[in-house]
Protein backbone atom coordinates (compact mmCIF):
# COMPACT_ATOMS: atom_id res chain seq x y z
CA UNK A 1 0.00 0.00 0.00
CA UNK A 2 1.53 3.43 -1.10
CA UNK A 3 -1.31 5.77 -0.83
CA UNK A 4 -4.73 5.97 1.32
CA UNK A 5 -7.90 8.19 1.72
CA UNK A 6 -9.30 8.34 5.46
CA UNK A 7 -13.14 9.58 5.14
CA UNK A 8 -13.66 10.79 9.28
CA UNK A 9 -11.35 12.11 11.18
CA UNK A 10 -12.28 11.28 14.27
CA UNK A 11 -10.56 9.16 17.08
CA UNK A 12 -10.32 5.95 15.20
CA UNK A 13 -9.68 7.62 11.74
CA UNK A 14 -6.87 10.13 12.73
CA UNK A 15 -5.39 7.19 14.62
CA UNK A 16 -4.89 5.11 11.33
CA UNK A 17 -4.00 8.05 9.41
CA UNK A 18 -1.39 8.70 11.85
CA UNK A 19 -0.10 5.09 12.45
CA UNK A 20 -0.01 5.08 8.09
CA UNK A 21 1.70 8.21 7.78
CA UNK A 22 4.65 6.71 10.53
CA UNK A 23 4.80 3.37 7.82
CA UNK A 24 5.67 6.01 4.86
CA UNK A 25 2.17 5.42 3.36
CA UNK A 26 1.03 8.98 1.36
CA UNK A 27 -2.28 9.48 3.74
CA UNK A 28 -5.20 12.23 2.19
CA UNK A 29 -7.84 13.18 4.96
CA UNK A 30 -11.34 13.55 4.23
CA UNK A 31 -14.32 14.82 6.76
CA UNK A 32 -17.56 17.04 6.35
CA UNK A 33 -15.81 18.95 8.57
CA UNK A 34 -12.94 20.81 6.94
CA UNK A 35 -11.75 22.07 10.14
CA UNK A 36 -11.71 18.74 11.81
CA UNK A 37 -9.71 17.46 8.92
CA UNK A 38 -7.04 20.42 8.71
CA UNK A 39 -6.43 19.49 12.53
CA UNK A 40 -5.75 15.82 11.83
CA UNK A 41 -3.53 16.85 9.49
CA UNK A 42 -1.83 19.43 11.21
CA UNK A 43 -1.03 16.45 14.18
CA UNK A 44 0.91 14.96 11.19
CA UNK A 45 -1.64 12.23 10.34
CA UNK A 46 -1.71 13.07 6.74
CA UNK A 47 -2.77 15.90 3.73
CA UNK A 48 -6.06 17.21 3.68
CA UNK A 49 -5.93 17.72 0.32
CA UNK A 50 -7.62 15.47 -2.34
CA UNK A 51 -5.53 13.14 -3.88
CA UNK A 52 -5.10 13.42 -7.66
CA UNK A 53 -6.20 10.16 -8.64
CA UNK A 54 -7.76 6.90 -7.20
CA UNK A 55 -5.73 5.49 -4.30
CA UNK A 56 -4.91 2.16 -3.12
CA UNK A 57 -6.89 1.86 -0.13
CA UNK A 58 -10.58 4.17 1.12
CA UNK A 59 -10.65 4.08 4.71
CA UNK A 60 -14.36 5.08 6.13
CA UNK A 61 -14.11 6.18 9.86
CA UNK A 62 -17.72 7.49 9.49
CA UNK A 63 -20.17 7.09 12.12
CA UNK A 64 -22.75 3.72 12.04
CA UNK A 65 -25.58 5.38 10.20
CA UNK A 66 -23.45 6.95 7.55
CA UNK A 67 -21.01 4.35 6.45
CA UNK A 68 -23.40 2.84 3.74
CA UNK A 69 -24.07 6.42 2.37
CA UNK A 70 -19.90 7.30 2.40
CA UNK A 71 -18.82 3.89 1.26
CA UNK A 72 -21.20 4.37 -1.66
CA UNK A 73 -20.28 7.64 -2.92
CA UNK A 74 -16.61 6.71 -2.56
CA UNK A 75 -17.05 3.86 -4.53
CA UNK A 76 -18.99 5.60 -7.17
CA UNK A 77 -16.78 8.18 -7.94
CA UNK A 78 -13.56 5.33 -7.89
CA UNK A 79 -11.66 6.97 -5.34
CA UNK A 80 -9.82 3.95 -4.55
CA UNK A 81 -8.44 0.27 -5.60
CA UNK A 82 -9.75 -1.21 -2.28
CA UNK A 83 -12.66 0.07 0.28
CA UNK A 84 -12.87 -0.86 4.09
CA UNK A 85 -14.58 0.64 7.07
CA UNK A 86 -13.96 0.39 10.41
CA UNK A 87 -17.87 0.89 12.01
CA UNK A 88 -18.41 -1.03 15.15
CA UNK A 89 -21.73 -2.73 13.46
CA UNK A 90 -20.69 -4.95 9.98
CA UNK A 91 -23.83 -6.35 9.37
CA UNK A 92 -26.29 -3.37 8.61
CA UNK A 93 -23.62 -1.49 6.58
CA UNK A 94 -23.02 -4.61 4.22
CA UNK A 95 -27.21 -5.21 3.36
CA UNK A 96 -27.38 -1.40 2.73
CA UNK A 97 -24.54 -1.78 0.34
CA UNK A 98 -25.70 -5.03 -1.29
CA UNK A 99 -29.38 -2.94 -1.36
CA UNK A 100 -27.97 -0.19 -3.34
CA UNK A 101 -26.46 -2.13 -6.32
CA UNK A 102 -23.03 -1.83 -5.35
CA UNK A 103 -19.97 -4.23 -6.58
CA UNK A 104 -18.98 -5.36 -2.97
CA UNK A 105 -16.20 -7.73 -4.43
CA UNK A 106 -13.90 -4.26 -3.45
CA UNK A 107 -15.11 -3.68 -0.11
CA UNK A 108 -14.50 -5.39 3.48
CA UNK A 109 -15.98 -4.50 6.46
CA UNK A 110 -13.69 -4.15 9.85
CA UNK A 111 -13.82 -2.93 13.09
CA UNK A 112 -10.54 -2.26 14.97
CA UNK A 113 -11.56 -3.47 18.72
CA UNK A 114 -9.80 -0.38 20.44
CA UNK A 115 -10.74 3.16 21.63
CA UNK A 116 -10.71 5.38 24.32
CA UNK A 117 -13.30 7.54 26.52
CA UNK A 118 -12.27 10.93 24.26
CA UNK A 119 -13.43 11.58 21.33
CA UNK A 120 -12.32 13.83 18.19
CA UNK A 121 -8.81 13.72 16.19
CA UNK A 122 -7.13 15.35 19.65
CA UNK A 123 -7.44 12.16 21.47
CA UNK A 124 -5.61 10.43 18.26
CA UNK A 125 -2.25 8.23 18.60
CA UNK A 126 -0.53 6.15 16.05
CA UNK A 127 -0.22 3.19 18.61
CA UNK A 128 -3.98 3.15 19.67
CA UNK A 129 -4.69 -0.34 17.80
CA UNK A 130 -1.40 -1.77 18.70
CA UNK A 131 -1.54 -5.30 20.05
CA UNK A 132 -5.59 -5.07 19.34
CA UNK A 133 -7.68 -7.46 18.00
CA UNK A 134 -8.90 -5.57 14.57
CA UNK A 135 -11.99 -7.62 13.39
CA UNK A 136 -12.29 -8.54 9.27
CA UNK A 137 -15.50 -9.67 7.75
CA UNK A 138 -14.24 -10.77 4.26
CA UNK A 139 -16.90 -13.18 2.31
CA UNK A 140 -16.79 -15.32 -0.94
CA UNK A 141 -17.49 -12.05 -3.03
CA UNK A 142 -14.33 -10.21 -1.27
CA UNK A 143 -11.40 -9.85 -3.80
CA UNK A 144 -8.45 -11.07 -2.30
CA UNK A 145 -6.25 -7.93 -3.13
CA UNK A 146 -8.76 -5.88 -1.44
CA UNK A 147 -8.21 -8.25 2.40
CA UNK A 148 -4.31 -8.30 1.46
CA UNK A 149 -4.79 -4.81 1.98
CA UNK A 150 -6.63 -4.63 4.80
CA UNK A 151 -4.37 -6.77 6.11
CA UNK A 152 -1.77 -4.60 5.21
CA UNK A 153 -3.57 -1.62 7.31
CA UNK A 154 -4.04 -4.02 10.08
CA UNK A 155 -0.10 -4.93 10.08
CA UNK A 156 0.71 -1.23 9.86
CA UNK A 157 -1.22 -0.36 13.09
CA UNK A 158 0.13 -3.26 14.95
CA UNK A 159 -3.26 -5.01 15.64
CA UNK A 160 -3.66 -8.64 15.50
CA UNK A 161 -6.29 -9.62 12.62
CA UNK A 162 -9.44 -11.95 13.37
CA UNK A 163 -11.60 -12.63 10.78
CA UNK A 164 -15.22 -13.34 11.63
CA UNK A 165 -19.17 -13.93 10.14
CA UNK A 166 -20.77 -10.34 10.07
CA UNK A 167 -23.81 -10.65 12.09
CA UNK A 168 -21.27 -12.91 14.71
CA UNK A 169 -19.53 -9.68 14.69
CA UNK A 170 -22.46 -7.80 16.00
CA UNK A 171 -23.46 -10.38 18.30
CA UNK A 172 -20.01 -10.53 19.82
CA UNK A 173 -19.63 -6.86 20.29
CA UNK A 174 -22.73 -6.44 21.75
CA UNK A 175 -22.32 -8.63 24.72
CA UNK A 176 -18.89 -7.80 25.24
CA UNK A 177 -18.81 -3.37 24.17
CA UNK A 178 -22.29 -2.13 23.61
CA UNK A 179 -24.12 -4.46 26.49
CA UNK A 180 -21.30 -3.65 29.20
CA UNK A 181 -21.55 0.15 28.14
CA UNK A 182 -24.90 0.81 29.03
CA UNK A 183 -24.77 -1.35 31.92
CA UNK A 184 -22.04 1.02 33.54
CA UNK A 185 -24.07 4.24 32.37
CA UNK A 186 -26.75 2.26 34.36
CA UNK A 187 -24.86 2.43 37.28
CA UNK A 188 -23.12 5.67 37.16
CA UNK A 189 -26.42 7.34 36.91
CA UNK A 190 -27.09 6.08 40.18
CA UNK A 191 -24.46 8.69 41.30
CA UNK A 192 -26.05 11.55 39.66
CA UNK A 193 -27.98 12.88 42.42
CA UNK A 194 -26.66 10.74 45.48
CA UNK A 195 -25.44 12.70 48.53
CA UNK A 196 -22.06 14.14 48.36
CA UNK A 197 -20.76 11.95 51.70
CA UNK A 198 -21.64 8.34 49.72
CA UNK A 199 -19.94 9.71 46.65
CA UNK A 200 -16.96 10.57 48.58
CA UNK A 201 -16.84 7.17 49.42
CA UNK A 202 -16.64 6.04 45.94
CA UNK A 203 -13.16 3.38 45.88
CA UNK A 204 -11.80 1.73 42.76
CA UNK A 205 -14.17 -0.70 42.95
CA UNK A 206 -17.38 1.85 41.29
CA UNK A 207 -14.21 3.90 39.37
CA UNK A 208 -14.00 0.24 37.05
CA UNK A 209 -17.12 -0.17 37.00
CA UNK A 210 -18.49 3.74 36.00
CA UNK A 211 -15.45 4.53 33.60
CA UNK A 212 -16.35 3.62 30.31
CA UNK A 213 -19.72 5.66 30.92
CA UNK A 214 -17.44 9.02 30.59
CA UNK A 215 -17.54 8.14 26.55
CA UNK A 216 -19.51 10.65 24.31
CA UNK A 217 -23.25 10.02 24.29
CA UNK A 218 -23.98 11.27 20.84
CA UNK A 219 -21.21 8.58 19.78
CA UNK A 220 -22.77 5.52 21.23
CA UNK A 221 -26.37 6.29 20.48
CA UNK A 222 -25.17 6.10 16.54
CA UNK A 223 -23.51 2.60 17.54
CA UNK A 224 -26.42 1.52 19.52
CA UNK A 225 -28.59 2.23 16.92
CA UNK A 226 -26.62 -0.21 14.23
CA UNK A 227 -26.95 -2.92 16.52
CA UNK A 228 -30.17 -2.15 18.82
CA UNK A 229 -31.18 -6.15 18.48
CA UNK A 230 -28.49 -8.25 20.14
CA UNK A 231 -27.98 -5.58 22.94
CA UNK A 232 -31.89 -5.68 23.74
CA UNK A 233 -31.35 -9.30 23.73
CA UNK A 234 -28.71 -9.46 26.00
CA UNK A 235 -29.99 -6.60 28.49
CA UNK A 236 -33.47 -8.84 28.59
CA UNK A 237 -31.07 -11.59 29.92
CA UNK A 238 -29.33 -9.18 32.58
CA UNK A 239 -33.11 -7.89 33.47
CA UNK A 240 -34.34 -11.35 34.37
CA UNK A 241 -30.97 -11.61 37.03
CA UNK A 242 -31.46 -8.47 38.17
CA UNK A 243 -35.30 -9.60 38.97
CA UNK A 244 -33.89 -12.50 40.32
CA UNK A 245 -31.39 -11.52 42.85
CA UNK A 246 -33.82 -8.38 43.85
CA UNK A 247 -36.17 -11.48 45.08
CA UNK A 248 -32.91 -13.10 46.60
CA UNK A 249 -31.86 -9.51 48.70
CA UNK A 250 -35.63 -9.26 49.30
CA UNK A 251 -35.55 -12.65 51.00
CA UNK A 252 -32.63 -11.75 53.41
CA UNK A 253 -34.73 -9.71 54.69
CA UNK A 254 -36.74 -12.33 55.71
CA UNK A 255 -37.51 -13.33 59.81
CA UNK A 256 -38.09 -17.29 58.10
CA UNK A 257 -35.22 -19.04 57.85
CA UNK A 258 -35.67 -21.07 55.42
CA UNK A 259 -36.54 -18.02 53.28
CA UNK A 260 -33.14 -15.90 54.15
CA UNK A 261 -31.69 -19.46 53.24
CA UNK A 262 -32.98 -19.48 50.02
CA UNK A 263 -32.19 -16.12 49.15
CA UNK A 264 -28.49 -16.62 50.01
CA UNK A 265 -28.65 -19.19 47.53
CA UNK A 266 -29.87 -17.19 45.07
CA UNK A 267 -27.20 -14.21 45.54
CA UNK A 268 -24.41 -16.79 45.90
CA UNK A 269 -25.41 -18.32 42.51
CA UNK A 270 -25.50 -14.86 40.49
CA UNK A 271 -21.68 -14.27 42.24
CA UNK A 272 -20.34 -17.60 41.18
CA UNK A 273 -21.80 -17.33 37.96
CA UNK A 274 -20.05 -13.86 38.05
CA UNK A 275 -17.16 -15.48 38.77
CA UNK A 276 -17.13 -18.33 35.95
CA UNK A 277 -18.11 -15.70 33.64
CA UNK A 278 -15.03 -12.92 34.61
CA UNK A 279 -12.19 -15.94 34.23
CA UNK A 280 -13.18 -16.13 30.66
CA UNK A 281 -12.03 -12.99 29.78
CA UNK A 282 -8.84 -13.11 28.47
CA UNK A 283 -5.35 -12.21 29.91
CA UNK A 284 -2.30 -10.58 29.25
CA UNK A 285 -1.40 -10.73 25.20
CA UNK A 286 -5.01 -12.27 24.93
CA UNK A 287 -3.71 -15.36 26.56
CA UNK A 288 -5.64 -17.64 29.49
CA UNK A 289 -5.91 -15.23 32.06
CA UNK A 290 -3.35 -16.09 35.47
CA UNK A 291 -3.46 -15.49 38.92
CA UNK A 292 -1.33 -13.26 39.86
CA UNK A 293 0.25 -12.20 43.40
CA UNK A 294 -0.81 -8.85 44.55
CA UNK A 295 1.88 -6.62 46.11
CA UNK A 296 0.78 -3.78 47.49
CA UNK A 297 2.83 -0.17 48.08
CA UNK A 298 1.83 2.81 50.01
CA UNK A 299 2.94 5.88 48.14
CA UNK A 300 3.12 9.80 48.23
CA UNK A 301 1.09 11.68 45.11
CA UNK A 302 4.66 13.35 44.06
CA UNK A 303 6.45 13.12 40.83
CA UNK A 304 8.86 10.12 40.44
CA UNK A 305 7.46 7.82 42.54
CA UNK A 306 6.29 5.50 40.39
CA UNK A 307 9.20 5.53 37.96
CA UNK A 308 11.48 4.89 41.26
CA UNK A 309 8.86 1.38 42.14
CA UNK A 310 9.42 0.24 38.84
CA UNK A 311 13.02 0.67 38.73
CA UNK A 312 13.48 -0.37 42.00
CA UNK A 313 11.86 -3.62 41.01
CA UNK A 314 13.56 -3.97 37.65
CA UNK A 315 16.57 -3.77 39.89
CA UNK A 316 15.33 -6.96 41.62
CA UNK A 317 14.78 -9.04 38.76
CA UNK A 318 10.80 -9.09 38.94
CA UNK A 319 8.52 -8.22 36.06
CA UNK A 320 5.63 -6.27 36.73
CA UNK A 321 2.68 -8.10 34.91
CA UNK A 322 -0.13 -5.25 35.80
CA UNK A 323 -0.68 -2.07 38.15
CA UNK A 324 -3.46 -0.73 39.57
CA UNK A 325 -3.44 2.77 41.59
CA UNK A 326 -5.85 3.25 44.50
CA UNK A 327 -6.15 6.75 45.48
CA UNK A 328 -6.60 7.60 49.23
CA UNK A 329 -9.53 10.01 50.04
CA UNK A 330 -8.64 13.49 51.17
CA UNK A 331 -4.85 12.69 51.36
CA UNK A 332 -2.13 12.93 48.82
CA UNK A 333 -0.90 9.52 48.85
CA UNK A 334 -2.40 5.85 47.28
CA UNK A 335 -1.63 2.52 47.15
CA UNK A 336 0.23 1.08 43.85
CA UNK A 337 -0.82 -2.64 43.61
CA UNK A 338 1.55 -4.58 42.08
CA UNK A 339 0.56 -7.47 39.98
CA UNK A 340 3.73 -10.20 39.71
CA UNK A 341 4.06 -13.82 39.51
CA UNK A 342 3.23 -15.91 42.52
CA UNK A 343 6.96 -16.81 43.71
CA UNK A 344 8.17 -13.06 42.63
CA UNK A 345 5.94 -11.76 45.36
CA UNK A 346 7.98 -12.30 48.55
CA UNK A 347 11.44 -11.35 46.74
CA UNK A 348 9.55 -7.96 45.31
CA UNK A 349 8.29 -7.16 49.09
CA UNK A 350 11.79 -7.56 50.59
CA UNK A 351 13.32 -5.76 47.78
CA UNK A 352 11.12 -3.04 48.15
CA UNK A 353 10.98 -2.77 51.89
CA UNK A 354 15.28 -2.87 51.64
CA UNK A 355 14.78 0.21 49.89
CA UNK A 356 12.50 2.21 52.33
CA UNK A 357 8.75 1.28 51.18
CA UNK A 358 5.62 0.74 53.19
CA UNK A 359 4.36 -2.77 51.90
CA UNK A 360 0.50 -3.03 52.94
CA UNK A 361 0.40 -6.58 53.69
Amino acid sequence: MRTALVIGTGLIGTSAALALTQRGVVVHLADHDREQARTAAALGAGSDEEPEGPVDLAIVAAPPAHVAGVLADAMRRGAARGYLDVASVKGGPRRELQELGLDLSAYIGTHPMSGREKSGPLAATGDLFEGRPWVLTPTRDTDTEVLNLALELVSHCRAVPVVMDADAHDRAVALVSHMPHLVSSMVAARLEHAEEAAVRLCGQGIRDVTRIAASDPRMWIDILSANPGPVADLLTDVAADLEETVQALRALQSRDDAERREGAVGVEDVLRRGNAGQVRVPGKHGAAPRAYEVVAVLIDDQPGQLARIFADAGQAGVNIEDVRIEHATGQQAGLVQLMVEPKSAPVLAAALRERGWAIRQ
